[in-house]
Parts: structure tokens; C-alpha cells; sequence
């Protein structure tokens, strides 16, 4: 075996967004693309020589090929370690879960979330750091730096590793371990949740449940906790092979995408319980029977429910959400006595907040849930968290959401997807809206006047650093909202969100449907954007 070195030409577009870098898989297949970027995170990191890493992805297509190449490439530049999943495979909060119980020097994490895969799919790339979270912007902003320079790339010339096997290789001078991609993350979750108290539940023969695991990573995840640990009946997850194309369905857990589960929980004989995960396992998406918990709901009531869970009895220290995510958590901390931070949209924002010990849980309204257990979001901890309140108060998903809102209150809210509409109308809409920022304060839309209208900026309470540009916000004065935002999450053209939100208080007005509540603010979003003019769409591709 001996280390080669490659010559090779920068490519233009390697700017990681907020989860890595994604691109079609056509374009990772491009000669050098691949190795160009792994080299630049290689070239970024200091003191990378002897260290430890951790390395696993989704089981997309291309996942097994990639690794072969990072495994070789990590074994040139000098990496000590590596830990990587069986058949290639690590969700990624186990991912975070192996960084930090292993006290690895980072990772890198093989997925493209919750877009299509498959020969015709996407693929991505992103590097975590230590403490299990993905790379702050100084990381991701140095490693895009060295991708638009780089003239070579070092790789050992070896044949592939067997990922088949648990077991110890030697790559070169560097030790491999192929791990059990499932005991670390079970271990983790059976340190924070009633596992007694869920057994009894799941098997008792009056609570029935079904987890939709879309084809992706969460498969032997959900198998390994719901079936055989939790005694749930054989056949609870479904679609639980992950597939490289994942079944040629989008593992993507909302009420689109995810009609298999939705039909049965909206169908006759529904379980009391549903839940369906992402590509990467740490999306969520939960339902009681006939009935979809809002993303932003979610974290409120499990903020609220925190000390019916083992793991979270002692209290929390704080709760953080994504500017985006309706206010409803905000009540909930008010009335505990804890701060609410509002962050912009991404993962890495909270990483900071956590590591400080300023917050226990986060969450955003694109269906994601954490807490410090590790530094990403959780899917499949999510739902064990709602199965543990569930057991506990011995009420349905839909009796505790709707306690909830007699309680606090309810924030209608929903999120309108323009998904792939063309670039350039989309930069227009956003143009348009904030060139109307200097004259919208004080104008009326019917019974809303605007109190404030923003590009979210963002200053960090731990290290300082400040985002800007994170979505237009319109205000109004009863605390209603209008947000414009463009995804960074989405591959071809533009993904185009608007998100919109509304108070109310009075409990005979909660069983509302949400875009009758929302009605007028939809209206208005449509005035004030010229969004069917814009993106040449009548109605949005997904609403949540």
C-alpha cells in the first residue's frame, strides 16, 4: 500500500449551507469532486494527525462508495482512527451520539436528509465536530476557502475495507473499526426514557402504534427499540429496510410524503400512535389517531411535559427555537421560569447553547426535536419522548395537544413549500418584499396592522458572532407573523418558504382548521409577495 498524490482543479461550487454540502449524485460522481472536498476538510482541520473519527452515512446511493474513498483518503492524511457503521450505516444523532461517547475529534456524516436518493437523487457531505454538532460557520466558511484553491488530494492505494462485518482492520497505519451502528444510540436513549414504563405500554394490548421509517437509516434503529426491546408487535415499523433509493419514495416525514402512514392513521382502525423519520433519522413527524401534531406544538408540549420523563425530571435550563417555529414554546418557558432563545435556522445554532448549558431543549418547525443528549437533532428520540408522556399521563396524542391549548393557548401555524420553482423568481419575490420594508410599518391588511417588518439577524449570546440575512419577518401587532424564507436544503432551483402564524386564545376557536384560521394571513402573504406571480405556482407543493 502506498499513499498517492492526485492532482486536481478547484471546483466553484463547494459552499457548504446549512447542513454540508448536497448536490445530485451525478455531481459527487464527477472525477475528483468527491475527493476535492474531503481534502479541504482534511486541510481545515488542525492537529487532524493521530485523531479519531467517526464515519457513517444514510444508506443512500453512494454511501458505500464514498466511504471506501474517505476510508483511504483519512488513512493518507495522517487520521489515527476511524469508527464507522456497519454497512456503512450511522443516523445522524448516533453519529453525534459515537462523536461524543467516544470523545472523537469529529465526523463526517454521509446524507442529503430528507431529499429523494437513488442513481438520480442527491447526496451530501457534512463534517460534525466534537462535541457531536455540526461545523460552525468558521469551519464551514474555512473549508469552502481551501475547496476554491485546492491543487491536490492524497489517497492510499488499497482495496475497499469489508463494512459487512463488525471488526478491526488495519487501513495503512490507521486502525478502522466497523461498529454496531445501533447499541450506542439504544444505550443512549434507554439512559433517558422509561424503558419499564414504555414495555407495559407497548404490550399491554390496549395501545397500538405505527413507525414509518420511509426506507431510511431509522429502520434497524426503530426494529432494534420498538420491536425487540420495547416488545411492540412485529410488522410496528414499516418500510423499515433502509433502500438506496428509498424506495423510490421521499424520505422526507411529513403529510405528503409520508401517505402510508397518514392513510393508516387516518383510516378506520388507526393505531393510537404514529410517527415516521427522515433519510438521516433526525427528522420526526408524529400523529395521535386521526389527528397531526404541528412541529412547533411538539416542542412546546414536550418542553411542558419535560418532568414526566426520567431524563428530564430535574428540570430545564433553557429551550431554544429556529426563527421560524412558532411562538407557542415561548409561553411554556415563560411560566417555567427559563429563557427562550430564538435562533436562525440550522442545527449549528444550537450547538453553542447547549455546550453553554443555556438550553436543554431545541427544536424547529421543519420537524426537527432535540435536546443535549446530543448535538443534532433526534427523530427517533422524539418519539420515544412522546411515547413516554403518552404512558405517563395516560391520555391520547390528541387529549394532551389539545389540553395544551386551553392551556397556553394556540398558535395556528403552517408552512408553505414552492419547491423547486426557478431561481431567479424566487431571488425576485425575496427583492421585492424587502424593497416595500421602509413604507409597511403602521399599514393595515384588514383587521392586521404591521408592527415591524426585518431581515432576522441573529448575535450569538455565547461567542458574539453574528448571522444576518435569515428570513424576512412581517409582525403584527396581535403577534401574528408572515415569514419569507429561501431553503438551503433543496438541489435544483429554489425552495421557497412562507411561513405563517396566529394567536389565538379562545378555546371555542381551537378546533378551527388551520388554513381557515390562517385564511387572511395567507392573503396577505399573497399581496404583499405576488407569490403565484412570482414562483408561476397557483398553490404551494407541500403545506404543513
Amino acid at each position: 500500500m502506498s499513499i498517492k498524490t492526485v492532482s486536481t482543479q478547484p471546483f466553484l461550487d463547494q459552499k457548504p449551507g446549512t447542513s454540508g454540502l448536497r448536490k445530485s449524485v451525478q455531481v459527487f460522481q464527477k472525477p475528483h469532486y468527491l475527493e476535492n472536498f474531503i481534502q479541504s476538510i482534511f486541510d481545515s482541520l488542525e492537529n487532524l494527525q493521530g485523531q479519531t473519527l467517526v464515519l457513517g452515512g444514510d444508506g443512500r446511493y453512494y454511501n458505500r462508495q464514498a466511504i471506501q474513498t474517505i476510508l483511504k483518503m483519512a488513512a493518507a492524511n495522517g487520521v489515527g482512527r476511524i469508527l464507522v457503521g456497519c454497512n456503512g450505516i450511522l443516523s445522524t444523532p448516533a453519529a453525534s451520539c459515537v462523536i461524543r461517547g467516544n470523545g472523537a475529534y469529529g465526523g463526517i456524516i454521509l446524507s442529503a436528509s430528507h431529499n429523494p436518493g437513488g442513481v438520480d437523487g442527491d447526496f451530501g457531505v457534512k463534517y460534525n465536530i466534537s462535541n457531536g454538532g455540526p461545523a460552525p460557520e468558521k469551519v464551514t466558511e474555512a473549508i469552502f476557502a481551501r475547496t476554491q484553491v485546492i491543487d491536490q488530494y492524497q489517497i492510499l492505494e488499497s482495496a475497499d475495507i469489508n463494512l459487512d462485518h463488525i471488526g478491526s482492520f488495519k487501513l495503512g497505519t490507521m486502525e478502522v473499526e466497523v461498529i454496531d451502528p445501533v447499541k450506542p444510540y439504544l444505550e443512549l436513549m434507554e439512559s433517558l426514557f422509561d424503558f419499564d414504563l414504555l414495555h407495559k405500554c407497548l404490550t399491554s394490548g390496549n395501545f397500538t402504534m405505527c413507525m414509518d421509517s420511509l426506507h431510511a437509516v431509522t429502520g434497524p434503529y426503530a426494529k432494534a427499540i420498538f420491536e425487540n426491546r420495547l416488545g411492540a408487535p412485529e410488522g410496528t415499523v414499516i418500510n423499515g429496510e433502509p433502500l438506496e433509493d428509498f424506495g423510490g419514495g421521499h424520505p422526507d416525514p411529513n403529510l405528503v410524503y409520508a401517505k402510508t402512514l397518514v392513510d393508516k392513521l387516518f383510516g378506520d382502525n388507526a393505531p393510537d400512535f404514529g410517527a415516521a423519520s427522515d433519510g438521516d433519522g433526525d427528522r420526526n413527524m408524529i400523529l395521535g389517531r386521526k389527528f397531526f401534531v404541528n412541529p412547533s406544538d411538539s416542542l412546546a408540549i414536550l418542553t411542558a411535559n419535560a418532568h414526566l420523563v426520567p431524563g428530564y425530571k430535574d428540570g430545564l435550563k433553557g429551550v431554544a427555537r429556529s426563527m421560524p417555529t412558532s411562538g407557542a414554546v415561548d409561553r411554556v418557558a415563560e411560566k417555567l421560569g427559563i429563557d427562550c432563545y430564538e435562533t436562525p435556522t440550522g442545527w449549528k445554532f444550537f450547538g453553542n447553547l447547549l455546550d453553554a448549558e443555556k438550553v436543554t431543549l431545541c427544536g424547529e418547525e421543519s420537524f426537527g426535536t432535540g435536546s443535549n443528549h446530543v448535538r443534532e437533532k433526534d427523530g427517533l428520540w422524539a418519539v420515544l419522548f412522546w411515547l413516554n408522556i403518552v404512558a405517563a399521563r395516560g391520555e391520547s396524542v390528541e387529549q394532551i395537544v389539545k389540553s395544551h391549548w386551553q392551556e397556553y393557548g394556540r398558535n395556528f401555524y403552517s408552512r408553505h413549500d414552492y419547491e423547486e420553482v426557478a431561481s431567479d423568481g424566487a431571488k425576485a419575490l425575496v427583492d421585492h418584499v424587502y424593497s416595500q420594508f421602509d413604507n409597511l410599518k403602521g399599514k393595515q391588511f384588514g383587521q392586521y396592522i404591521v408592527a415591524y417588518a426585518d431581515d432576522f439577524s441573529y448575535t450569538d449570546p455565547v461567542d458574539g458572532s453574528v448571522s444576518k440575512n435569515q428570513g424576512l419577518r412581517i409582525g403584527f401587532t396581535d403577534g401574528s407573523r408572515i415569514i419569507f424564507r429561501l431553503s438551503g436544503t433543496g438541489t435544483k432551483g429554489a425552495t421557497l418558504r412562507v411561513y405563517l402564524e396566529s394567536y389565538e386564545a379562545d378555546v371555542s376557536k381551537h378546533d378551527l382548521d388551520t388554513q381557515v384560521a390562517l385564511k387572511e394571513l395567507i392573503d396577505i402573504a399573497e399581496e404583499i409577495a405576488q407569490i403565484k406571480k412570482f414562483t408561476n405556482r397557483d398553490q404551494p407543493t407541500v403545506i404543513t
